[in-house]
């Protein structure tokens, strides 16, 4: 038995249980003593939706009457103290129905529509839809067929599960509904806990109310009210409380049921030849699709008016822009869209809610770079060497220049490369695994909230192209018993090494653009050295840096179109068994090609860039052509920072542009062509006129990997966020800005432009959190290799204690300990020994190598390999203590709040206790009503 907020009970219907015949034949319903606290709120509409649906659509005013009056009767009772809803009762008892209901039920506005079938008349597949939809009404399904208003080769068919089937196949689905009021405190201890705990909640009363909850007003149907739950039986009926059928089971549970029946339901003869997909794929059927539950737009304000419907509401209190820092209504999320949905929104929050204190310690990283930026001692050095010479960048048109001139370079380095660069590092592998920790909490709180503790993902059935590919192989399933199609180890295993083929040939791939990029580095070095325009001369660093950035985001952009082609294609190669197969399959390619494709060039940045350069008069050059690139004076970190700035950037704007502009572009070309008639239909003027389910058609379908593609674009982001941020501390800062918008536009796009998705079950977000926590783990050896390769912190450590004025004397000042460093990092080439150039003097250039004058010229000194040592000396402490630190807090977090697993403890001991009390009020019941003596024990 479990937990379940916002529930409510509703009576049986005639018939189905002759105890409670007679109480079934009142005109006002008695709930029983049972029932009464939890009848306080409503649980699947707001409370004026309650009576819009049930209006029907009839133009006879009768029927209307008759209806609206049960309407009315049933459901008074359940009316807010606030009045919030007192001009939509008013229109209904004036007789009028709202716009927003229309295209909500059947003909005789009665039966609910629960699903939508599309088909096209000038298909061909007549005889397979016939039989099923005949196989359809034999599993007790109704239908209704309607002809589209705006295509005149569109046909609709409306599908509604009546009461029985309904119960048949809650039953057979093991759908959990709540039976019976929650009481946590039972002891004495637990009582004044209770009046600890009420004490605590006045003293909040008197605080400011927090801005970013939402009122309670706001959301009238998802008042607290726990109840237990178990298992849906038709023979225990009489321990569930049921004021009212039509609403016992919520919308999405209804679509879900239905779902469920057009998966099983065969239309050909033979045991492959079931199911709606099979139908969608051979073109049977265009689409199917639960129906939205109106319009979400209203001429009334909702705080006066209330809200229409679900969707209504939720477009008011979730996905109008001038709501974004109000928390989400997840409890109306999950009932709208299911808990697949409502699970990756309540990640996405949670996501960006731990982003606030990464983002606001990041800007503080960054600004004490800013206010250190003209103090710092290898600035000031930078910027006063008037009389360094540096070697030149080519060997044929460039000329040596001052080290002056790149005091701004310098500076804009210091902004990322100081003193807090280990500690924002060190801070952000800390909160990558906090937030894994809480967010298994989260998860765990929700999944018993939302009534998933023990829910167990039913078998799943076989994809159709699998049945196809493997008919005449069959063996036992261990799990049903029962015969059906396998893949043979040997196919598998070949299927599944051509897969890897491909993935690693798309990976190289992706190494060989990078490789373009690298040349491309290095011709434009080379011209921008050389440059006439002073301006771009001085700032050759700069240009490169910005231009290789700008194409190598292009070339990104190009290759994830190819990406998910080709991705799509291995993963159908492979054949895999069932849908969360297949779905797993592509998520990690896709993961692993955009992976690859977002951050190779990072990592050579971050790695390469300047290693193998080697030295004046004997560099490295690529193809024996062009000279390899090497990194500015003050380091290759402002590199690193570019690149991850610009790409994250203008990727960010991308994909919200083309997740939002892609969807209202679509929409809109339909609406026109829907207003001029190119579907031969009728010419629509006015949206209001059209039944919901020709609105819902003209609507986009929801993606069809599902929420992959979601999921994709916020674990790549956390992998920018993590991996490289010791050397951009603003990247958490962007991804909060990003994720504030990413939430209202996801759920308008989910509200306003796509049909409304089959509501899923789900207890976590799959595969995605093993990602996660592979991220975390490489964050802390990219962020390890970045502080001792990339930034030049280790350096400076080595020689303000070796090598510096504060050596042997204890430490003073950073500014002091680094005072000469620029000098001790530069080492002295003899022009004379350039080839083809008549040069004469010295220039300098940064390394650490003996001068030209030396015994063994040019050879590497002692200090390098004391940085040397210091570099991997710091790599292995930085890992090790990082990962301790990650291991002791996760120990440190339990994965279930101590709270929630006393009670469900709690609830397990009492779960006998309460079926035992159900049976004996039950029988007790049935024995006074027959006359029998009453006995208040077991009889």
């Amino acid at each position: 038995v479990q937990h379940r907020k916002g529930s409510m009970f509703f009576p049986l219907p005639p018939g189905m249980h002759t105890s409670i015949s007679e109480i079934l034949k009142e005109k006002s319903l008695k709930p029983s003593r049972r029932s009464l606290p939890c009848l306080a709120q409503s649980q699947t509409h707001p409370i004026n939706l309650n009576h819009f649906l049930s209006v029907p659509l009839s133009p006879e005013p009768k029927p209307e009457v008759e209806v609206l009056s049960q309407s009315i009767s049933t459901s008074c009772s359940l009316l807010p103290p606030h009045g919030v809803y007192h001009t939509s009762l008013t229109l209904l008892l004036q007789g009028k129905t709202p716009a927003d209901s229309s295209g909500l039920y059947f003909r005789d506005g009665k039966k609910r529509i629960d699903y939508i079938l599309v088909y096209k008349k000038s298909s061909p597949q007549v005889e397979k839809r016939c039989t099923f939809e005949k196989n359809l009404r034999a599993e007790g399904l109704m239908l209704e067929k309607e002809p589209s208003l705006t295509n005149n080769d569109i046909m609709f068919v409306k599908v509604h599960a009546p009461w029985d089937t309904l119960c048949k196949y809650a039953e057979q689905m093991n759908i959990r509904m709540p039976f019976r009021k929650k009481c946590y405190f039972t002891d004495k201890k637990s009582k004044t806990l209770g009046r600890f705990q009420m004490r605590c909640h006045q003293i909040k009363s008197w605080l400011p109310r927090n801005p970013m909850k939402l009122d309670k007003e706001a959301l009238p149907d998802l008042e607290e009210s726990d109840c237990y739950t178990a298992p849906f039986s038709r023979a225990r009926m009489h321990h569930f409380t049921i004021n009212n059928r039509e609403t016992f089971f919520s919308n999405s549970t209804r679509s879900r049921i239905v779902h469920h029946v057009l998966q099983r339901t065969k239309y050909e003869d033979g045991k492959l030849k079931m199911g709606i997909n099979r139908l969608l794929g051979n073109n049977t059927y265009e689409a199917a699709f639960p129906p939205h539950e109106g319009g979400y737009k209203s001429r009334h304000p909702i705080k006066t008016h209330g809200a229409q419907n679900h969707r209504h509401l939720l477009y008011e209190r979730w996905a109008r822009w001038g709501i974004w820092y109000k928390y989400q209504p997840l409890d109306l999320i999950r009932r709208y869209f299911g808990e697949k949905i409502g699970l990756y929104f309540a990640w996405l929050g949670w996501y960006t809610g731990m982003l606030i204190p990464a983002a606001l310690v990041g800007v503080f990283v960054f600004l004490y770079g800013l206010f250190t930026m003209d103090s710092s001692q290898v600035s000031k050095e930078i910027c006063e060497a008037n009389t360094t010479i540096m070697c030149p960048m080519c060997e044929e048109t460039c000329e040596p220049w001052t080290l002056s001139d790149s005091c701004v370079y310098a500076k804009v380095t210091h902004l990322f490369d100081n003193d807090g660069t280990v500690f924002f590092a060190i801070f952000m592998a800390i909160w990558a695994t906090v937030f894994l920790e809480f967010w298994k909490r989260r998860r765990a709180e929700l999944t018993y909230d939302w009534d998933l503790i023990d829910w167990e993902e039913e078998e799943e059935e076989l994809r159709p192209q699998f049945e196809a590919k493997y008919s005449r192989l069959e063996r036992v399933n261990p799990i049903s018993g029962k015969p059906e199609p396998f893949q043979p180890f040997s196919d598998k295993l070949s299927r599944l090494m051509v897969s890897v083929s491909g993935i690693f040939f798309m990976i190289s791939l992706v190494l060989t653009a990078v490789f373009a990029v690298v040349v491309f580095r290095l011709i434009a070095m080379e011209k921008f050295a050389s440059f006439n325009w002073h301006f771009v001369k001085k700032n050759w660093q700069f240009a490169t840096s910005g231009t290789g950035v700008c194409i190598n985001f292009m070339i990104i952009m190009s290759l994830n179109v190819v990406y998910e082609k080709v991705a799509y294609l291995l993963t159908n190669l492979e054949h895999p068994r069932t849908e969360s197969e297949w779905e797993n399959s592509f998520a990690l390619k896709m993961f692993l090609f955009q992976f690859v494709n977002l951050n190779s060039s990072t990592f050579y940045i971050a790695f390469f860039l300047g290693r193998f350069a080697g030295r004046p008069g004997k560099y490295n050059k690529l193809f024996n052509r062009w000279r390899l690139e090497e990194c500015h004076p003050s380091g290759c970190l402002i590199d690193l920072c570019l690149q991850m700035g610009v790409i994250m950037f203008f990727k960010q704007i991308w994909n919200n542009f083309m997740e939002l502009g892609f969807p209202l572009l679509q929409n809109w070309w339909s609406r026109r062509k829907m207003k001029k008639g190119g579907g031969g239909g009728q010419n629509v003027d006015n949206k209001a006129q059209l039944p919901q389910w020709d609105k819902d058609w003209n609507l986009q379908p929801m993606n069809a990997h599902g929420l992959v593609d979601e999921y994709l674009e916020m674990v790549l982001q956390f992998g920018f966020t993590t991996i490289f941020v010791a050397a951009f501390p603003l990247a958490p800062l962007l991804a909060l800005l990003n994720n504030i918008i990413e939430i209202r536009l996801d759920a308008y796009k989910f509200v306003t432009q796509w049909r409304r998705p089959m509501p899923a079950r789900a207890t976590d977000i799959g595969i995605w959190h093993g990602i996660l926590e592979g991220i975390g783990v490489l964050a802390v050896i990219t962020n390890a290799f970045v502080i001792a390769i990339t930034s030049d912190y280790i350096p400076r450590f080595v020689y303000a204690f070796k090598y510096g004025p504060c050596m042997d004397k204890g430490h003073h000042h950073a500014d002091e300990c680094l005072r000469g460093y620029m000098n001790s990092s530069l080492s002295v080439f003899d022009l004379g020994d350039l080839k083809n150039r008549s040069m004469s003097g010295y220039c300098r250039y940064r390394d650490y190598r003996a001068p030209p004058w030396s015994p063994v010229p040019y050879e590497f000194t002692l200090q390098f390999w004391h940085v040397l040592a210091a570099r991997l000396a710091f790599i292995i402490v930085f890992e090790h203590l990082v990962y301790g630190i990650k291991s002791f807090i996760a120990y440190l977090i339990p994965d279930m709040p101590k709270d929630l697993c006393d009670r469900m403890r709690r609830e397990k001991y009492l779960m006998q206790e309460m079926m035992y009390e159900a049976e004996l009020e039950h029988l007790q019941k049935e024995r006074k009503k027959n006359g029998r003596r009453y006995h208040h024990e077991w009889p």
